[in-house]
Formats: C-alpha cells, structure tokens, sequence
C-alpha cells in the first residue's frame, strides 16, 4: 500500500485537529530537529512520497534542506501554492494562514518551490475552489503550463470542502492549448466523507493521479465524547483494531488504500511513533465485508464540512 508523509503537521505549532491533549512546539529549531527526524524514520520505513506547501509553516524549507545530501535517491515531492503560513510559530496567532491564488503569487512562491527539483514532480494549487475563480485565471493556468512543460512536472489541485467533487469536475475540463493541465488531485477521503468515491471512475478513466488526504478525519476518527452520534462507528473500527492488532490510524488508513489502491494515501504523523502506527496499514488486510460494512458510516459532506470548521487549531 502507497504510503506517503504529508508535511503540515510538521512544519508548524498547530494544525486543525479535534484532538487537543498534544503540547505544540513554537520553537524553531525543536520543530526543524523533530521534522528531520520524522523525515529521516520515513525514508528508512520506506516513504518515498512527501507532500508538503509554503502554507505549512518551515516544511517546505525543511524538506529543501533534507533533500540537499540526497541526490540520486528515487524520492518524490509535491508541493503547492496559494497559502502564505503568517502565524510566525506563535502558539496564541488568530490567522494561521492566507489564502491568495494569484498570478504574482504563484510566480513569488514558485522562486522558492523550485528548490525541490529535481525531486519535485508534482505542483498543485492549494485548495482549488470555485470561490477564487483560480480554474478560470488564465495567467495562472498558462502560468503553470509552462511549468508543467518546462520541467516536466504534473499539474494538481488540492480540494477542501463539501463541494470537492464539483471542483474536482471543473478541474477535469481545464485544457490549455487544447491540452488537458490537471494530472493530480489530492483530496479528502475516510470513512465519514467518501463524497470522493462518485468520481473515482471518471478518475481512474482519464488516468488522473489521486492523492488521498485527511484519512483520519482530523482525529474525527477517535473515539470522541463530543460526537454521540458516531459511538457506533467508534465501536466498530476499535473491535477491528483490536482483531488485527493495530491502532484505529492503521485501520483507517488500510480502508483507504483498499478503496482506491491506485491512491497514494497520505500519514499526516509529526511524530516517529505516528509515523510507525500509520505504517502498520501494511501488516493486515481488510475483507471484503468489513470494508463493506465501514463504507455504511459515510456521513453527508455538508455535515462532515460543518464539524470541520468547528474544529480548533491545536
């Protein structure tokens, strides 16, 4: 199962998460000297996908700077633009991040994305919506053509959102010079929002890459006090997690990778053990029913995108 390491939980103090029993770091260099470790334990554990954004605080430099003795190694990165990290590591910042898909944007934040190559084969725009009209821009979509061709990248899109699949669909009818520019989408699926499964054919179809992001939900997926309705759910993936002997993470994760085995499945881990429980998703299998019965706990993306915005940065 493809297995990659998202960076936003690495690169800065806090990321959106129901979960708030962990201590965000807001020095540097801590977060700098963790991040390499979590990079370093990924590659040994056999991680060659990382995804990472200038809107995730230090992680793109991060990875520019761990990338810098590995040359020649068969490694692959994406990256994004479209959000600048503007909380500075200050654990008490209001705004985290601003949204901007603009042409001068795109042209700032790619003087320091290009760094990556020539690991980097995958530049997306940063939760595309329909909002920021930045599918109908055509300086950014000539823009990134020209990126596309010149150093023969694949050109995504990051979604969010309970109209995903509509952006996803605009997306797919994108051409520039009569040539389709999208090649990824990198969007959000698990067992609550499985919005994503009413486009898997014309995906699969049109050989489009599919990067699965946000698999656990933002902890959703933990047994939650604060969500009565989902006790059954909750019951359900800890009888599975006790059957194969592996935490609920893994378990989600292994759902994923068996709805859409063609995916790379995105850990969201900043830490060494999170990354280590994530890849026990290789050590089992779920059946044919068990992922039958899982898929019965999908719940409407106008619900799922409620709670999310509800939740708090941590």
């Amino acid at each position: 199962m493809n297995l990659g390491l998202g960076m936003a939980a690495i690169g800065r103090p806090h990321y959106i998460n129901v979960r708030t029993n962990t201590v965000a770091k807001s020095n540097v260099n801590e977060l700098k000297t963790d991040g390499f470790k979590v990079l370093d334990e990924a590659y040994k554990l056999g991680v060659r996908y990382f995804d990472t954004a200038p809107g995730y605080g230090l992680a793109e430099n991060l990875l520019i700077d761990w990338l810098a003795d590995k040359k020649g190694l068969n490694i692959e990165v994406a990256t994004k633009w479209g959000y600048t990290y503007v909380a500075n590591f200050d654990p008490n910042a209001k705004v985290h991040e601003l949204k901007e898909h603009s042409i001068s944007k795109l042209k700032e934040q790619w003087q320091v994305s290009n760094k990556l190559l020539p690991f980097l084969t995958t530049y997306q725009i940063h939760s595309a919506t329909l909002e920021t009209g930045v599918l109908e821009n055509e300086a950014v979509l000539n823009e990134l053509f020209f990126l596309k061709n010149e150093f023969n990248l694949k050109i995504g899109i990051s979604t969010t959102g309970e109209n995903q699949v509509e952006v996803i669909k605009k997306a797919l009818d994108v051409s520039v010079e009569n040539k389709p520019l999208f090649d990824t989408f990198q969007s959000t699926f698990n067992m609550l929002e499985q919005s994503l499964l009413s486009v898997r054919g014309i995906l699969k179809k049109e050989n489009k890459r599919l990067i699965v992001k946000e698999a656990l939900a933002n902890g959703r997926i933990f047994k939650n006090s604060n969500y009565p309705e989902y006790q059954e759910f909750y019951r359900t993936v800890e009888n599975l997690s006790k059957k194969y002997e592996v935490g609920v993470d893994a378990i989600t994760l292994n759902f994923c990778a068996n709805i859409f085995p063609e995916a790379i499945i995105l850990s969201g881990a900043s830490t060494i053990n999170q990354l280590q429980e994530n890849l026990k998703i290789n050590s089992f299998n779920l059946s044919e029913d068990e992922l039958n019965l899982l898929k019965k706990f999908k719940v409407e993306p106008a619900k799922y995108w409620n709670e999310r915005k509800k939740l708090e940065w941590n």
